[in-house]
């Protein structure tokens, strides 16, 4: 399986990236990823002068991570006299470096790291009204392709993309974290963290369909521009999900923090084997799919295969309308049946058919 992407002259010998985050924020974990499978490496945002962070800021649940992390806590001397020109020496893989946030910062970042950088991204909160003197600034600083990370408070976000394309950008990160979202502490009777009246920045697996959607809305309003899909990434098959949905390459920050750093490598393992099994030869080919959005599940009634089945008993207690039943074997009540798709998409091991 060829897992190569090529993007506006560099060669990624995989779609799969770090996000601009903590996993990125210092030598030693450049350093590792340098070293692990993914295809490239993202640096955290680097500004002026190095962010002060309220203690403690990452919290993990199930489904999410919340934050009220800001850019890194180096200041740009460090990024642009120690952490880069450690890095450039022995480098194998393409660098994006993410910069932020005001045009007079732009004017002293980019200059002091663009000789390390493959690419720049830019992290802005701004909206509509800011965004085209911002984009022309940074695209005016350098040669090296742009690409604007997207918030998801955006929401005419195809009006940012165009924007953004217009005064000089290559392309477009899609998205950052949601919010803002709360998290709280019951025992303490508080938010286990948070700023600003309890405010924290929501990512992880939770956020997936809506980075889902609007990838694939940009790709098809703007066919050529480059796109890396960002949120809800925990396993190869995401990866593949957005690379349809339209992305060239896909970063991943929040799961890694949930499931530990090897879960890079993991991924990158199991994306061949995840390609044989739905039929696809290289990330390229896929890349050029049309995603169909119509769906095409037939939308008839539960097919239940009873030698696969192991009788776990999820599809009856899922069901909205009780129309699943086990006594000896599972069973299904076409009366009460509404062929919603729940107990399909819910069965462990995909002993159910004949809906989706």
């Amino acid at each position: 399986m060829n897992l190569n992407v090529n993007l506006f002259g560099k060669k990624f010998d995989n779609p799969l990236l770090p996000a601009s985050g903590p996993v990125v924020g210092n030598l030693h974990n450049l350093l590792y990823f340098n070293e692990a499978q993914v295809g490239g490496i993202v640096t955290k945002t680097i500004s002026v002068e190095g962010a002060v962070v309220r203690k403690p800021c990452i919290v993990a649940t199930k489904h999410c991570v919340f934050n009220t992390e800001l850019w890194s806590e180096y200041a740009l001397e460090k990024w642009a006299e120690d952490i880069l020109p450690e890095l450039a020496r022995v480098i194998t893989k393409p660098l994006i470096v993410s910069v932020g946030y005001t045009s007079k910062d732009f004017e002293i970042v980019v200059p002091r790291t663009e000789k390390f950088a493959d690419f720049f991204e830019v992290s802005t909160h701004y909206g509509l009204d800011e965004l085209a003197v911002l984009v022309k600034k940074i695209t005016n600083l350098t040669d090296k392709p742009v690409f604007v990370k997207l918030s998801p408070h955006i929401t005419e976000y195809l009006d940012f993309v165009r924007t953004a394309i217009e005064n000089g950008a290559k392309g477009i990160v899609a998205i950052n974290s949601l919010g803002p979202g709360m998290v709280i502490d019951l025992a303490k009777k508080a938010v286990k963290i948070g700023v600003d009246g309890g405010k924290s920045w929501v990512s992880g697996p939770a956020i997936k369909p809506v980075a889902l959607n609007r990838v694939s809305n940009i790709r098809s309003e703007f066919p050529e521009i480059g796109i890396i899909a960002c949120g809800g990434v925990e396993n190869a098959e995401d990866v593949l999900e957005f690379v349809l949905a339209g992305a060239d390459l896909v970063q991943m920050l929040s799961s890694s923090m949930m499931k530990g750093r090897a879960l890079y490598n993991q991924i990158v393992s199991e994306l061949p084997l995840k390609m044989k099994k739905y039929q696809i030869n290289s990330i390229a080919e896929l890349r050029e799919m049309s995603l169909k959005l119509e769906p095409e599940g037939v939308g008839g009634y539960p097919e239940i295969n009873h030698e696969r089945c192991t009788k776990c008993g999820i599809c009856v207690n899922v069901c909205p309308v009780m129309a699943m039943n086990m006594n000896t074997i599972v069973e299904n009540n076409r009366e009460r049946c509404i062929q919603c798709g729940l107990c399909e998409s819910k069965c462990p091991v995909e002993a159910i058919k004949g809906v989706l």
